[in-house]
Order: structure tokens, then C-alpha cells, then sequence
């Protein structure tokens, strides 16, 4: 699981269910997203709704300094934002792509009359990131986050009037096409730009009324791709931010990938059940293209997920303020509660307090100034030393990821496919807090944990990065005996590495008091039950020198 550069080379394509390279090898794309950079979320810069929306963000900086000073703070954030040191630190990560969020209105300098004139600028700086990422080895996805007037009718994708104007006007509609043909033209031959993802999250449901238009716009974007560029894959998200694929009535170009977003919501086989069955009858590659938002525990179960059943993958977003959840966090500038107060009708600060807060963010936006917490990449990959709760045992069925001699049928809401005797205790239904763009977590009344019989066994798959500065782990085990006294054998690689003694009705965490080693790579780690009832809460594999 961990990139080699040499699976990032030449053009992307799909193959039946699978994606390939240019030399004909299998690759599932591991990323992250760049949110917040040319589509200003608002969230991330911990505003309120009246900030929630780049035209809204914009207009409180004109308001503030001015609006000369306004354009150089622009400038300098979309040069800072993401910069050649994100892209190499991103790599350096063992990711092997990234999706770039595109704002329209961002590209385009005008679209009055019948023609369209776009921003050069700006498309240089498109330009450099592709460069950078060619010199560093990630496929680059190009995502139309906000397509002109909107295609949610919500803040994520600027809408002006909180409406999915994109369907609502024909104009806005050629004006999207000629951007995606201009696109296309421009980047024909850039080989490290993995596809087109057309529209992001399309149509929330409350405006269902439209998702008739979805495809008809997706076939005009595609064949106006194609009369230019026959390469680059076309990557189509559903409606109701990416999850309702009820719109995908027929199969109409040979390089296709379908993609889906996941947040807050149980990381099991039977959430993504429909998007498995949608893969099988098209015959293409499935994508999730946006998950995160949530906690490194969950992170430890989604992404497995996604492993397990060959589902490419980004997450979302590489950089935020002031949050432990990403892989960088913007520190906060001091003073930017006086922007949070102004925003919610509060005193305006004076220009020169404005502009010293302005130019403290810009400051810290950059890489070298941001907080980089390698856990969040760790738990995407199930490096050491991320912990992984029990119950986010393998994906890939009984005799692969677990085993039971004893079958049932149980549903709490949670891996309801696997009816076995593997109990979840301490069990309630998760608690999914849909609000997109909130930052929710997924969480529950309490804590979910396992219960294995004897006999019973659960596989855990954790990567070694290549990077890694020790060759020398243990484990530790977080779990109580019921019965006072049990035994759990604990094997690495097919090799058993120590019988565990568990005693004791409360919770304990224990330490093998054996050592062993391991090379950088994939690893499966398999825990088993060997005496009596245990109740397993997590497990952690630890690098010897942390």
C-alpha cells in the first residue's frame, strides 16, 4: 500500500474495474484534496455563514483593506496556499495523486457575449502545480468545484444566491462546457494529469427537480473533451453530494470512473454496498474522492475499507486552521476572533489591525509555517503507530479478514454482513450527523468494542513506510477477560509471535514482551482467541523507538 513513483508514469486509464498506468499496471490512486485553496472555504478559515463562501470571504477583505490591498492579499494566498513544498511533502507521504478543487470563477476573466476569456494567471499557477507534481510523481485529478452559477445551490460551491443556477441557465451551461474544452485542449498531453472530475457533489436532493439534467450536461462536457482530447479519463459524481448514483442510467465513454464521497457515517461493507453493485454492472472503477472531515480512529477504519474492496481513494483536505484532523493545520493568527466578531455584526476592526491579521495568515498559510501532524497520514495508511479499533477488522470476508466457528444472525446497524459470532458489545447505532461541510464526527452513545470467543480470530492489514527509521515493533492490546482469565495468541505475518494472558474484568492495556521485525510494505496481523471470552477494544503496532 505504500506509492512507489514508478506506479505514477504515463497516461491513466480504466480497464474494466480497474485502473492502469501507462505501462500497463494496476494502481489504486491514494490522495488528498486540496480544499480551500482556488474555492475559499469558509469553515476552514473557522467563519460563520456570513464568511462561508469565497464571494463572501472576498467581499469582508475588500471591506476591510480595500480593494487594491485586497488583490495582492488574493495573489499572495493562491501562490502560498499550495506551494511546490506542499506537493513534495505529499509525495515524500507516500500519496500517489491529488484532486484540485477549480472554482470558475477563479479561470475566467470574462464570459459576456458569446466567448470567453480566462484569467492567464491563474492558469499559470494551475500550470505550476501540475509541474511540480509531474517532478514529484502524483497524478493530478482536476475537480470543478464550482461551476459557473453554482451546480449544489450551496456555500461549497459559491453560489451566489444560494440556488443551482448551473441548471437553471443555459448560458452558465456553455459557459462550463467551453471551460472544460479549454481544459482538455490545454492539458491533452499532460500525462501526469490523471482525469476530468466534471462536477462536484451535483445536486443536493432538495433540488431533485433537476437531476434529470445531470447526465445530459455530463455527455456535453464529455463530448466536447473528446473533440480535443481522447486521453484523459472522465470521472462522474452522483447527485446529493456524490452518493446518490440513481442518476447513471447508461455507460457512454470508454474511460469512465465513477466516483463517490464518504463522511460521518459507519465505515462498513453495507454503506458502500451500492456503489460495489454500480461498479459491477458497468464494468469501471470506482473512486472515493472526498472522506475525512472526522477522527484518526475512523480514518484507521474508512480507508481500510476502501483498500480492502480496490476503491481508489482522497482525502479531504490536506490543510485547515487550527485542527487536529489534517494533515496540516493553518496556525491561528492572533487577533482573528476580531474577523469572526465582524462577520457575525460585531465592531469592524481598523484597516491597519485588519491587514496585520490579513498578513499573519497569509504568513502561516505557507507549509514551513503550518503544524504538520504526520498521525493524520499515518492513520490513512494504518502506519505505526496508529491505533485501530477492533472493530475495524479486514473487509474481505470470513476466512480472509476473520473467523468463527459459530454463525448468527445479529444486526445492530453496524457490519451487518458479517452475522457471526463476533459481537459487538457495549453497542448502540452510530449517530450520523449529515451536515456537509460541518466538520461533524461519526460517533456513538458508546463505545463499539468486540467480543471474541474461543477459537474466534479478526486480521488486521497495517503498512511500513518505506521511510521508516526502525525495523523493530511490538504490540500493544487494549482488552479485559470476562470470565476473569483468557488467552490470545497474536501472530504477524503467519508467524506466531507470543500467547498473550488476560486477566481480569476491566479494561487493561498490555505489551507482547516480544519483539520482532518487519520491512517496509504491507503486514497482516491476526489476533486469536486461543482460551475463554475476550473483549478486545484496540490493538497498536509500535515502532521499538517511540
Amino acid at each position: 500500500m505504500t506509492t512507489s513513483v514508478h506506479e505514477v508514469t504515463g497516461f491513466l486509464k480504466a480497464k474494466g474495474k480497474k485502473l492502469i498506468n501507462g505501462e500497463g499496471q494496476e494502481i489504486l490512486l491514494r490522495g488528498v484534496g486540496f480544499g480551500s485553496w482556488m474555492l475559499p472555504e469558509g469553515y476552514m478559515w473557522l467563519f460563520p455563514d456570513q464568511g462561508d463562501r469565497p464571494r463572501r470571504i472576498e467581499q469582508m477583505v475588500r471591506d476591510l483593506i480595500g480593494e487594491e490591498k485586497a488583490e495582492q492579499f488574493w495573489e499572495m494566498y493562491y501562490n502560498r496556499y499550495t506551494s511546490e513544498s506542499d506537493i513534495r511533502q505529499i509525495s515524500a507521504d507516500g500519496y500517489n495523486s491529488v484532486r484540485v478543487p477549480i472554482l470558475a470563477r477563479f479561470l475566467i476573466e470574462d464570459s459576456e457575449g458569446e466567448g470567453v476569456r480566462y484569467n492567464q494567471a491563474h492558469l499559470k499557477i494551475m500550470d505550476n502545480v501540475i509541474d511540480w507534481c509531474r517532478e514529484h510523481r502524483l497524478y493530478v485529478i482536476l475537480d470543478l468545484h464550482g461551476a459557473t452559477g453554482g451546480q449544489t445551490g450551496t456555500n461549497i460551491d459559491d453560489s451566489e444566491f444560494d440556488q443551482p443556477e448551473l441548471f437553471m441557465n443555459e448560458r452558465n451551461q456553455e459557459i462550463t462546457v467551453a471551460l472544460w474544452r479549454m481544459l482538455a485542449e490545454r492539458y491533452k498531453d499532460e500525462w501526469i494529469v490523471a482525469g476530468y472530475d466534471l462536477l462536484n457533489e451535483p445536486l443536493p436532493e432538495w433540488f431533485s427537480a433537476y437531476h434529470d439534467e445531470v447526465m445530459p450536461l455530463y455527455k456535453k462536457i464529455t463530448k466536447a473533451i473528446r473533440e480535443v482530447d481522447n486521453r484523459h479519463m472522465i470521472i462522474l459524481e452522483g447527485v446529493h453530494w456524490a452518493t446518490d448514483w440513481s442518476i447513471f442510467d447508461e455507460k457512454f465513454d470508454d474511460n469512465l470512473m465513477l466516483q463517490f464521497h464518504k463522511y460521518w457515517n459507519n465505515p462498513d461493507t453495507e454503506s458502500i454496498q451500492i456503489f460495489l453493485d454500480k461498479r459491477e454492472e458497468w464494468n469501471v472503477p470506482i473512486f472515493m474522492g472526498e472522506g475525512g472531515e472526522n477522527n484518526k480512529e475512523w480514518y484507521a477504519g474508512a480507508f481500510r475499507l476502501f483498500e480492502d474492496h480496490d476503491i481508489s481513494w482522497n482525502f479531504w483536505t490536506w490543510k485547515k486552521m487550527s485542527k487536529n484532523n489534517s494533515p496540516c493545520s493553518v496556525i491561528q493568527p492572533a487577533g482573528w476572533q476580531q474577523l469572526i466578531d465582524y462577520l457575525e455584526g460585531g465592531i469592524k476592526p481598523d484597516k491597519a489591525s485588519a491587514e496585520h491579521i490579513l498578513w499573519e495568515y497569509l504568513h502561516n498559510i505557507s507549509f514551513e509555517h503550518c503544524l504538520y501532524q504526520k498521525e493524520v497520514t499515518d492513520s490513512l495508511f494504518r502506519r505505526p503507530s496508529t491505533r485501530i479499533p477492533a472493530i475495524f477488522y479486514g473487509y474481505k470476508g470470513e476466512g480472509v479478514s476473520y473467523g468463527t466457528k459459530h454463525h448468527r444472525v445479529e444486526n445492530i446497524g453496524f457490519r451487518i454482513n458479517d452475522r457471526t459470532d463476533i459481537r459487538f458489545i457495549e453497542s448502540t447505532r452510530t449517530i450520523p450527523n449529515f451536515q456537509h461541510g460541518k466538520g461533524e464526527l461519526w460517533q456513538a452513545d458508546e463505545r463499539l468494542c468486540v467480543q471474541l470467543a474461543a477459537e474466534d480470530w479478526l486480521a488486521y492489514e497495517f503498512t511500513v513506510g518505506h521511510d521508516t527509521k526502525t525495523s523493530l515493533y511490538t504490540v500493544d492490546l487494549r482488552a479485559f477477560a470476562p470470565n476473569e482469565r483468557a488467552q490470545m495468541a497474536v501472530s504477524v505475518d503467519d508467524k506466531l509471535i507470543e500467547t498473550v494472558e488476560i486477566v481480569g474484568k476491566s479494561w487493561r492495556t498490555l505489551r507482547l514482551n516480544e519483539e520482532f521485525k518487519l520491512s517496509p510494505g504491507l503486514h497482516r496481523i491476526v489476533l486469536k482467541s486461543t482460551e475463554n471470552i475476550v473483549h478486545m477494544d484496540w490493538l497498536q503496532v509500535i515502532p521499538m523507538n517511540e
